[in-house]
This record gives C-alpha cells, structure tokens and sequence, in this order.
C-alpha cells in the first residue's frame, strides 16, 4: 500500500496547501473511514465543479492546482480527495472511465461534439480491507441546477454517480472503465482525450477551453 501512500506528482499529498485543507477537514475522528467521508464532502463542497477548466496543460490536474483554483473538473477533484486522503494515511488512488452524459448542456455537447465525456475521474479509498469508489465532482448546487440528487459517500459503498434524476430521466452511465492507478497517467490520459475529440488539439484551438466560453455561450 506504501504506493497509494505516498506523495505523487499529481496527488501532491505533501503540498503545504493541500495539508493544510487535508487537516481542517479530517475531522474529529480518529476513524479513518470517518475521516475519508468528511474529505469527501469538503472536496465535493468546496471545489466547484467546472468542466470548462480543462486545459493541455498538465499542471492543472495536480490536487494543488485545483485547490488554488476553487473550481475544477472531475479528474484535477480526484486527485485533490485523494491526495487529502493520503495525508491522513488513507490509501487512495484515482479511477478513470469514460462515461455518456444524457443531461449535458447543448453548449458543451458542441464543444465536445459528442456527449461522452473520456476521462472522467473518481477517488478510490482503501477502507476495512476493501477499496471503495468516490466521486466528488459534482457540487450540491450544481445538481440542484439538474435536478439530480447530489451523490452521497459512507465510507462503506462505492459512490460512482446516479443513473437517474430525479424525474426519472436517464442521467449518466458507464461506457468504459479504464481501471485505477496509483497517479494520473499523463501520457494515456493525454492521448485518448486527443482520440476523443481531435478538434481540442488543433494547433489554433486554446489552451484552456475556458477562453472559449465567450464563442459557445453565442451559439
């Protein structure tokens, strides 16, 4: 377990800010599945979640990136909760899948175009001798925007995301799961999201693709 850990490039778990955030949101308990939930709902809460932070630049998927930043998409999120996670002594790592999002916006769906989303990351904890799935990407108020319930973590279930909203509309699933690792796997996370949407890696297209949000909102 010496592997989940660790510090990594990524899961920057030594990070001065990363340790202190770690700290004020551990909680009380000396339990560490205790703990684990109380990082969950801090990362969950406290970093907004905003996929129009991506950026080539691969900086920004450290855990100490997104916590400078305050928001973030679900990837720079996972490695923030399990750098959190690692910290306190909890074996943490990230899961990456790419997933079809039946509610997604028209705008992002036409800067995607396609309503997959590759990549998309969770947090898992190593918890009472078995590893447990988290995902803290999507903030309280912005499934309130949805209408889908936020997802809830115990620290004894997998917490991957809801099928449905809450009017019984289809919401997220599963296409594929790449499997989990010990840090962002910079190389292969690079090139499938170029695989995915080649357009994103023209030689004229921005860095991060906040600068576009101006075009798209005029779409």
């Amino acid at each position: 377990m010496d592997t989940y850990l660790r510090p990594s490039r990524f899961i920057d778990s030594d990070h001065p800010a990363v340790v202190e955030f770690a700290e004020k949101h551990r909680g009380p308990s000396a339990d560490l599945r205790d703990q684990a939930v109380s990082l969950y709902y801090a990362v969950r809460e406290a970093i907004r979640y905003n996929p129009y932070t991506f950026s080539r630049d691969p900086g920004t998927l450290s855990a100490s990136f997104a916590l400078a930043a305050g928001e973030s998409y679900c990837v720079p999120k996972a490695t923030l909760l399990a750098a959190c996670a690692r910290h306190c002594g909890i074996p943490a790592r990230i899961g990456l899948a790419d997933v079809r999002n039946h509610l997604s916006t028209p705008r992002l769906i036409a800067l995607l175009k396609s309503d997959v989303f590759a990549m998309h990351g969770y947090t898992e904890f190593y918890l009472r001798g078995r590893w447990v799935k988290a995902t803290p990407a999507f903030n309280s108020q912005l499934c309130a925007l949805f209408d889908v319930p936020p997802l809830e973590f115990d620290g004894l279930n997998d917490s991957v995301f809801h099928a449905f909203n809450r009017q019984g509309q289809r919401s997220m699933e599963y296409v594929l799961d790449h499997g989990q690792f010990s840090d962002v796997p910079e190389a292969f996370f690079f090139a499938h999201i170029q695989q995915c949407y080649p357009h994103l890696f023209a030689e004229d297209m921005p860095i991060l693709l906040g600068d576009m949000q101006g075009d798209l909102s005029r779409t």
